[in-house]
């Protein structure tokens, strides 16, 4: 198992749709597992495939929240929610969107049907947490973000302010790379 990076908004990836789960042996195996270590690492409720820059259709969600509550991993591949009922605006996170959180309009509960980690297919009728991360992630297999869910101003507050962090956050891996190579040049020095 391997952290793998989180693509983080703008980057362009995100709004690539998924394509189908054909395949569910080793390698999707460890893509799950990969997309667990990731998702706990982070740490986060949810993780898309694409928000990891694989483009298929799957998504993995734990809503377990405590310390001593036991994991509650679910995979969902290739999946399709069925019906939605009634509305709910809920306050989201998202790990392609480091430090924000909005107000989403979301159906307060949910009947998907997917396919689990080994490819059997199973239905689920869910509310509350579990119901907004289904939706949430499986928006992410439609290359929809967050971001698009909300009003015209909030829109362009969060796009200006993940620029800002992306612009940042370059400066800062520019100045670590200049760091290390300033290093590397002072070590060759001494030799």
């Amino acid at each position: 198992m391997a952290v793998r990076p989180i693509l983080h908004y703008p980057d362009k990836r995100l709004r690539i749709p998924g394509k189908p789960v054909t395949d569910f042996g080793p390698e999707f195996q460890k893509l799950i597992d990969d997309m667990a270590e990731t998702m706990y690492a982070a740490p986060g409720v949810g993780l898309a495939a694409p928000q990891i820059g694989v483009a298929l259709r799957v998504f993995i969600v734990d809503t377990a929240t405590g310390e001593d509550e036991p994991s509650d991993l679910r995979v969902f591949a290739n999946p399709e929610i069925v019906d939605r009922q009634e509305t709910i605006l809920f306050d989201e996170g998202c790990l392609s969107f480091p430090g924000a959180r909005e107000e989403v309009e979301r159906a307060e509960r949910v009947r998907v049907r997917a396919q689990d980690r080994h490819g059997q297919t199973f239905e689920l009728e869910t509310d509350g947490l579990l119901a907004i991360a289904i939706q949430h992630e499986n928006d992410h297999l439609e290359g929809k973000l967050m971001i698009d869910k909300l009003g015209v101003l909030r829109r362009r507050l969060l796009h200006r302010a993940m620029l800002k962090r992306a612009t940042n956050d370059a400066r800062a891996s520019k100045s670590t790379e200049q760091r290390e190579s300033d290093e590397k040049s002072r070590r060759a020095d001494r030799d």
